[in-house]
């Protein structure tokens, strides 16, 4: 399969320097260097093609290649910042050849520096995900056994309700009243108006006189006088004719 060649990054100006060797191992400083008077000028192109990336010095208006520089990883030594700035960088070129030389780069603006360090962090980070997700591939994974063991059994707990609201439980339906043989209890009645008690009779007796024998008559006629005056009106009205002393004397 055909990999074509991805453009990363460009920067339409970058300076090369010629910097002198490098003589401990405290790093890189570009204020050994000679900023006044860059030895070129031109274009800088971050490309990459499969897992290879590469910064490459163009000619602004050619584009005829002047330098390029290889990077297996970052930071490595194919790249390098300075120790006393975050605009200068020391790169690693090779020719066809591979033959190699060191030469510094820099940048008017700090922005430019800082992207050229966030496209290289994406770049090895995106290939370092999908070497884990090949190596994910090549594992093989452990598959979860979800099938029953002989002799295991479940229960489930099924509750259905019909459409007149009543629960079906075992096939049957269950009717809402809770009463033994399927009878509900009534509610109680509300609460009715209590009537009055009937006021009591006090009979009519003269003081001078001993209250008589309830089995006496005239007693008896005394004690019941109201309602059998009572009886006398509602006779009258009944029989018009009839004396009303007789009903007296009954």
């Amino acid at each position: 399969m055909e990999t074509y060649e991805s453009v990363l990054l460009v920067k339409n100006e970058v300076f090369v320097f010629k910097i002198p060797p490098r003589a401990t191992n405290r790093g890189y400083r570009a204020a050994d260097w000679n900023l006044a008077e860059p030895e070129w000028t031109g274009r800088m192109k971050l490309v990459s093609k499969g897992n290879d990336c590469t910064i490459k010095l163009e000619d602004k208006n050619s584009g005829e290649l002047f330098a390029k520089c290889p990077i297996e990883t970052y930071p490595g030594m194919a790249i390098e910042a300075v120790a006393d700035s975050s605009r200068y960088f020391v790169l690693r070129i090779q020719d066809d050849n591979g033959r190699s030389a060191f030469i510094g780069i820099g940048f008017t603006d700090r922005s430019d520096s800082f992207d050229l360090n966030v496209a290289l962090q994406d770049h090895f980070k995106r290939l370092q995900n999908d070497q884990e997700i090949e190596k994910e591939k090549d594992t093989p994974k452990q598959q979860l056994d979800l099938s029953f063991k002989e002799g295991q059994t479940i229960k489930i707990n099924m509750k259905i309700t019909k459409k007149d609201g009543n629960e079906v439980t075992g096939g049957r339906p269950k009717p809402k009243g809770g009463a033994a043989g399927g009878l509900g209890f009534l509610p109680p009645p509300p609460g009715g108006v209590k009537m009055p008690a009937p006021p009591k009779l006090t009979p009519t007796s003269s003081p001078s006189h001993q209250p008589k024998s309830s089995s006496d008559p005239a007693a008896q006629a005394d004690n019941w006088g109201e309602f059998a005056s009572a009886n006398e009106e509602s006779a009258q009205a009944a029989s018009p004719s009839t004396n009303q002393s007789s009903w007296v004397q009954f």
